[in-house]
């Protein structure tokens, strides 16, 4: 690859530059401060820069957002301390979902095969009643299905069915999640 030929030219970043610098200013400020700044405050200003967001959102600390005209959260879901959502494309997330502390979900990479080390975005589609755990990384393009759990520190490289537990790197399905654990 040769990174002096890199280029996000054509890279649409879905706002005027006025919009996202002021994005960077109040992110800075509200969302990525350790101060614990009310949810509902959060809420507002994220809807107020254009994104889909329910009711019962808990948005903690230190919590890293990209692009929010790019984000859509459902009813009563929980955004852990210093969880990261790089949103160049698309992130839906599901009603009662928790996104457990330092995950990151991650709409955006590089096609390591061009020369000129490509950006390459895709969505990211996070189901109803799923938890992705602390520290777990969700690729560009995947879909967890409904009642989905990522383990903790997982990797998630390829879209996932509903009502399965994953873990690993890359993450693997380790059993459904109508099967009993043994005793």
């Amino acid at each position: 690859m040769d990174l002096s030929s890199y280029s996000v030219r054509d890279f649409d970043r879905g706002a005027p530059r006025w919009k996202e610098a002021l994005w960077l200013i109040v992110k800075n400020l509200l969302f990525m401060s350790a101060w614990p700044w009310p949810s509902a405050l959060k809420v507002a200003i994220l809807r107020g820069f254009g994104a889909k967001v329910g009711n019962g959102v808990v948005i903690r600390t230190r919590v890293n957002i990209t692009f929010p005209w790019r984000l859509a959260i459902g009813n009563h879901v929980w955004i852990g301390d210093e969880v990261f959502i790089l949103s160049l494309a698309p992130v839906s997330i599901g009603s009662n979902v928790c996104i457990s502390q330092r995950a990151f979900l991650c709409s955006g990479s590089h096609d390591f095969r061009q020369p000129g080390f490509d950006l390459i975005t895709r969505p990211i589609t996070i189901g109803d009643q799923c938890w992705v755990a602390s520290q777990a990384f969700v690729a560009a393009g995947v879909e967890l299905g409904e009642r989905t759990v990522v383990g903790a520190g997982s990797v998630v490289l390829k879209s996932v069915p509903a009502g399965v537990f994953v873990g690993g790197n890359p993450a693997r399905i380790l059993q459904t999640m109508d099967e009993r654990r043994p005793e």
